[in-house]
């Protein structure tokens, strides 16, 4: 009796997860209209990039960036004390197209992290009305920022944010990078977040966003954020806070990126910011029963009534589940050009990846900090 229930309660997570998706799918994959022109003159754009240590993709994304049509744009590169050649590299293209410019962060201050000191000072450098705020590891399209103002254009909304297709490389990037997507399109209602300016149905992509210059003011800047690591749902908060709109789309045909390029890069990703998202007191129970009891019990069951014989109604319930689980990792790697491995393994990444949560709650409850481009989560905040 009590491994049917428990098939009963997987085979109903499972088809509850599966059913918001395949809901939500169309209102996030929508195909993004290429603008014949805009009316009057292109528009102008300011293109905003914080660099720390980026010298080993910055040419190619600005290559990239500088090949977009149909628009009038400066970009801006605040290299926050890098290391490296960041600061050489922007120079060199800078020498030969006046569309991109290098500025110096000041020093970090007290309670900031990093990156949203580094586009606090982006903004105020901008010359444009409309701010792209892009990640140095993003790769534009041609067309992307064309179709992503077209866009705004239409929906009127005041912050938006685009998922980059996602490179993948190694096998735990395959496993685990795709569950972006998996959560965001299993548990966030995309109907209630359009139509509700709410703070609770914050999304986003910190890797992208499209904003006007007097909306990030009204959202506070990314001052109202300045301790965060995770903008990709903070910014938006603000921006919800302030009584404005939000949305969240797919970005395969305007962007692609690589976020990491080894496991540990991966490891490190996942738990440097995991507290501000899943991991945090109030939620990580739920989303663990949510995922797990969806995609790790149903093969867990499975395994246990084949190696015991018997309970069919068991067996069927919990192979409808892992049916039911795996079937929107399956559509997401048809639609964003994800690795099958990926979902050949997905109760394996799903179950780490909720292992990875519970780490990262364990590590913020004892004081550690993940160090990301050789600083940790902020500068410490002045008792003074």
């Amino acid at each position: 009796m009590i491994v049917l229930t428990l098939s009963v309660l997987a085979c109903g997570l499972a088809a509850m997860q599966a059913g918001l998706f395949f809901k939500n799918l169309p209102l996030f994959y929508r195909r993004l209209d290429t603008p014949e022109s805009f009316a009057g003159s292109p528009p102008r754009v300011s293109v905003l990039i914080p660099a720390r240590d980026e010298a080993a993709g910055i040419g190619e994304s600005l290559r990239s960036i500088l090949a977009s049509e149909s628009v009038d744009l400066e970009i801006i590169v605040m290299d926050d004390h890098s290391t490296d050649a960041t600061a050489d590299i922007v120079n060199e293209i800078s020498a030969s197209d006046p569309r991109v410019s290098l500025r110096q962060s000041d020093p970090l201050p007290a309670g900031w992290n990093g990156k949203q000191h580094a586009c606090a000072q982006l903004a105020e450098a901008a010359t444009h009305q409309r701010l792209v705020f892009l990640d140095a590891d993003v790769r534009l399209l041609p067309q992307g920022l064309a179709k992503l103002i077209d866009y705004q254009d239409r929906t009127g909304v005041d912050l938006l944010s685009a998922f980059p297709r996602q490179v993948m490389g190694t096998t735990l990037e395959k496993w685990l990078i795709p569950m972006m997507h998996y959560v965001l399109l299993c548990f966030l209602p995309f109907d209630r977040m359009r139509a509700s300016r709410h703070p609770a149905y914050s999304s986003g992509c910190g890797q992208l966003f499209l904003t006007k210059l007097d909306a990030y003011h009204r959202a506070g800047t990314h001052a109202a954020i300045h301790a965060s690591r995770h903008d990709g749902l903070k910014l938006p908060k603000a921006y919800r806070t302030a009584k404005m709109t939000t949305d969240v789309i797919d970005g395969t045909e305007v962007a692609y990126c690589r976020m990491y390029t080894s496991a540990q890069e991966v490891i490190r990703g996942v738990l440097k910011n995991a507290d501000e998202g899943i991991a945090n007191p109030k939620l990580i129970v739920p989303f663990t029963i949510m995922l797990l009891g969806s995609v790790t019990l149903p093969v867990l069951l499975v395994a246990r009534t084949l190696w015991s014989g018997g309970e069919f109604a068991a067996t069927a319930l919990s192979i409808t589940a892992i049916t039911l689980s795996h079937l929107p990792r399956a559509r997401a790697a048809m639609v964003f050009r994800q690795s099958w491995i990926g979902v050949l393994f997905h109760s394996v990444s799903v179950t780490l990846f909720v292992l990875l949560q519970w780490i990262a709650l364990v590590n913020r409850s004892m004081g550690k900090q993940i160090a990301w481009r050789g600083r940790v989560e902020t500068q410490p905040a002045s008792t003074t």
